[in-house]
């Protein structure tokens, strides 16, 4: 059996006949992916670890890994039994990898440390040069992939098909999308730019694909300059149908192989390469003069058309219908005890798949029961699955890729009695979820500056969570978006009318409970005054929030107010697409908060 023991054994051969002293193993692909295809996770074929964020590292005699508070408890179950320590961003007392790259390799008789070019940013590996530098001197190569001679029967590189995006989902056409780019180059005063991120790039040319686990997009690169464009893609990928397509909008087609050719080959005098977007090995590619600034393709697809906005209302309607027959049956019909974590995902899925529209699920469901709810990213596998039981909390984080839109929903649901400090801990946290959903302020602040409306109430009691209260949704693309964000660490990308993001609040007490509430909104106007545009938020999830685990004394009137008044929204939307029976229980499910 190929142990990860095995796996070190035969990595550290490499690095002794390479002279490295260290190899540092990330968790992204050529195109700077959170969530990436099965042939470059190279980080977890290392390590073991499967979360979608973190760094590996390992020397001759030493190895670590380095993710944040999301996968804190996950992480430490999957390396037990490694040689990997696990070392918790945002902790104090947690060195950098730099600062411990430095202090393993000080009696190693080399001095430098090997990562792979081609899946890590310009970004990451040049500020990874310059601080091994304040480090000793330590040196950094990028020409080498340990794993194409350690990893036996790695998966291939996708070549599923490509399929055309249809208009009436999209709000704009391929063109104009194009137009739009050369447009906003020519403010920068770039002649090209190299497209890496597959999100934008699918939305650049109104393509999707399936390449990716959940994400609806394909495996490529896009040249443009101002007159011609060239899609570096896998041919096989491409159906008459969308050859056709891209010929109608004037996109060249290469081999996805050949895109250091075509760099080689651009003749321009400068060219835009956002650094946290392009690969170092393809950004060391060009001759010319590199403009590096953030993709313009990032905010544009943020901002959703009127079509685009629209989709996303019905994409939460179908989502709604969905999760209401998934609560009615968990309330009244299924048997508890019978039940499990990985059981209830499969019900879940299953309703979701009866809508129209339904393509996939946009990530794997997170359905932590007790204790596993306060594993801020659990997902239940057969390995870990638990059973229910008719008492305490189950947190579900789910969401679905609709042709129309992407959806992404979190409750915190009662299976029976509580204690105290869950309805307290819970009503702190739907305290948290209101108060950003209630939030106006002036277009184009950064979420760095609400963050803060979703814990005043947690932090006057010493409880807090480290991951980000909001991020953007794709339609139908990936379920994280950005560059905005609600998040404690500053965050300047503005937020502006058009845009979606979510409201996230929890709380999680390890080997106990966790609670988390997610909505979905949409960016909309508020009033224009003196001070300008104000916004405020349009809630588009529609799904009621569980009212069992309220200590209703701690909600303000305000707070109350907005509750009953979801509540109401959510009835009137779903009420006329279910049944009888489940009208009857979404009725009592919706119905007012009272002291």
């Amino acid at each position: 059996m190929n142990t990860i023991a095995q796996r070190l054994s035969d990595l550290r051969e490499i690095m002794q006949r390479e002279h490295l002293a260290a190899f540092v193993f990330p968790s992204s692909d050529p195109h700077q992916s959170e969530y990436t295809a099965d042939h470059w996770k190279g980080r977890e074929f290392i390590s073991g670890f499967n979360g979608s964020a973190g760094t590996a590292v390992v020397t001759m005699t030493s190895a670590a890994l380095w993710t944040d508070s999301r996968y804190f408890i996950a992480a430490e179950e999957q390396l037990r039994g490694t040689e990997f320590q696990l070392m918790k961003l945002k902790i104090a007392g947690t060195p950098t990898i730099a600062q411990w790259i430095g202090k393993e390799i000080k009696s190693q008789p080399s001095t430098e440390v090997g990562i792979d070019g081609m899946v890590s940013s310009a970004s990451v590996v040049k500020e990874m040069i310059a601080d091994l530098r304040r480090e000793g001197g330590i040196t950094v190569r990028t020409n080498l992939d340990p794993l194409r001679q350690i990893w036996y029967g790695r998966p291939p590189i996708p070549a599923n098909p490509v399929e055309i995006f249809p208009l009436e989902y999209a709000g704009e056409t391929a063109s104009a999308r194009l137009g739009r780019i050369r447009q906003a180059l020519r403010e920068r005063h770039a002649d090209g730019m190299l497209m890496a991120s597959l999100d934008d790039i699918a939305w650049t040319l109104n393509l999707r694909g399936t390449d990716v686990h959940c994400c609806p997009v394909f495996v490529s690169y896009l040249l443009l300059d101002q007159s011609s464009a060239t899609l570096y893609i896998n041919k096989e990928k491409l159906t008459p149908e969308v050859t056709a397509y891209l010929k109608e909008n004037n996109v060249k087609v290469d081999d996805y192989e050949a895109v250091k050719t075509g760099l080689k080959g651009y003749f321009n005098y400068n060219i835009l390469m956002d650094p946290d977007e392009v690969n170092y090995t393809l950004y060391k590619t060009v001759t010319c003069e590199r403009v590096e600034e953030e993709s313009p393709v990032k905010r544009m697809k943020t901002v959703k058309n009127a079509i685009e906005q629209e989709g996303f209302r019905r994409a939460m309607l179908k989502d709604g219908i969905a999760m209401v027959k998934f609560l009615k049956w968990l309330d009244k019909d299924a048997d508890i005890a019978k039940e499990s974590e990985v059981s209830i995902d499969r019900k879940l899925t299953s309703l979701r798949a009866e809508q129209p529209l339904y393509r996939d699920i946009s990530f794997d469901t997170i359905a932590g029961y007790g204790y596993h709810g306060a594993i801020v990213h659990y997902e239940p596998t057969p390995e870990t699955d638990i059973p229910l039981k008719p008492e305490g909390l189950l947190l579900l984080d789910s969401g679905a890729q609709y042709l129309d839109g992407t959806t992404d929903i979190t409750r915190t649901i009662a299976l029976g009695p509580l204690t105290e400090e869950m309805k307290h801990v819970y009503t702190l946290v739907l305290k948290g979820h209101i108060q950003v959903e209630l939030a106006k302020f002036p277009s184009g602040i950064s979420g760095t500056q609400l963050d803060v409306l979703a814990k005043r109430a947690m932090w006057r009691e010493g409880l807090h969570y480290l991951h980000g209260t909001g991020h953007g949704v794709g339609t139908y693309l990936n379920v994280h978006e950005g560059p905005h964000q609600i998040r404690m660490e500053w965050k300047p990308a503005p937020l502006v009318a058009g845009m979606t993001v979510t409201d996230e609040p929890g709380i999680y007490l390890e080997g106990r409970f966790g609670a988390r509430i997610e909505n979905t909104l949409l960016i909309v106007p508020y009033m224009k005054g003196e001070f300008g545009d104000f916004l405020q938020f349009e809630s588009l999830t529609l799904c009621p929030i569980d009212k069992r685990p309220i200590d209703v004394e701690m909600l303000t009137d305000e707070e109350r107010q907005w509750l009953d008044d979801y509540h109401q929204l959510v009835f009137d939307r779903l009420s006329p697409h279910l049944t009888s029976d489940e009208v009857a229980w979404l009725r009592e499910a919706c119905a007012p908060v009272s002291v």
